[in-house]
């Protein structure tokens, strides 16, 4: 059974809840065990609605970190958020969930098998973790104890289908562009990209039951008729674990990012540590594998 951390931006957009439909999913189906959430976009009620998206989803208990700087991304408030968070039970605010960083580095240092990281937003937290030194947890400085504990990286980040490739989750601010450039350049396991490319045109979430608290989730975004999958791909990508199994073929080398303009770049390299995907498939095929795992 694979061991999954979830990092998410949770922020704006709805696709976050869609992914971790899909872990809560294979959780209960035993396919993959979900250790913790770290959350590295803050709004006001970003714990409290995660941990009632959980408990709505019948997977409470599961530990949430934050990132409590993480308020200076674009964005407005959403109605989905403050929705959820009533179902909330121990993280009544965004105060009450540990800092992310050091639940990476608790849940890390606490499992006995390899673990896989998800991470659906911006970087800051993992890079944080790479930089991060020893503590109560661990003996190891954080590139230490990702190379000791850490199979595999999932992001979903960047535009890979052109040069200097511009995307949201490594250009928003400065913060997320010197993150980026830091993970590209630290982190010492393999690392499988999803692009802005690969995701932008499939649509999910369109045959939600409206009692489904997703759905309302996706109403209150205005996709009651579904929504880009970034996230998603990137959730089912990592529970199948296994890029062609997928329906990807994938493009080996190194990854790096401008750290002033967060622009993304790729050098081709079979000996490389990261990957991008590509899809064999067209966009429906990717849209039902992920309506059946949501719905």
């Amino acid at each position: 059974m694979k061991n999954i951390i979830f990092g998410t931006d949770w922020w704006t957009d709805c696709d976050d809840l869609a992914a971790l439909r899909i872990l809560t999913r294979a959780h209960k189906n035993g396919e993959i065990r979900l250790l913790g959430i770290g959350i590295n976009a803050a709004m006001e009620y970003s714990a409290p609605s995660v941990e009632g998206f959980l408990n709505l989803d019948g997977l409470g208990g599961i530990p949430i970190g934050i990132d409590l700087k993480a308020t200076d991304f674009e964005g407005t408030h959403l109605k989905y958020q403050k929705n959820l968070a009533p179902f909330s039970v121990k993280y009544k605010k965004n105060e009450d969930a540990e800092d992310a960083v050091r639940l990476y580095r608790r849940l890390l240092s606490e499992s006995g098998e390899p673990v896989h990281i998800i991470e659906v937003g911006f970087l800051q937290v993992f890079s944080a973790l790479l930089l991060s030194g020893a503590d109560e947890f661990s003996p190891l400085n954080g590139i230490e104890l990702v190379k000791e504990k850490v199979e595999k990286v999932w992001v979903m980040a960047g535009k890979w289908d052109e040069e200097g490739g511009a995307e949201h989750n490594f250009c928003n601010n400065d913060r997320s562009r010197k993150a980026a450039h830091s993970f590209c350049k630290e982190c010492p396991v393999p690392v499988t990209f999803l692009g802005f490319e690969t995701g932008v045109n499939v649509i999910s979430g369109s045959s939600l039951s409206e009692n489904d608290h997703l759905y309302k989730a996706f109403r209150d975004h205005g996709s009651e008729k579904g929504r880009c999958s970034w996230d998603p791909l990137t959730a089912l990508l990592a529970v199948i674990g296994d890029e062609e199994r997928a329906g990807y073929k994938t493009v080996t080398g190194r990854a790096s990012v401008d750290p002033e303009t967060g622009r993304n770049y790729f050098k081709e390299d079979k000996n490389g540590l990261h990957k991008y995907v590509i899809p064999l498939f067209g966009a429906s095929y990717y849209e039902e594998k992920i309506n059946e795992r949501i719905n």
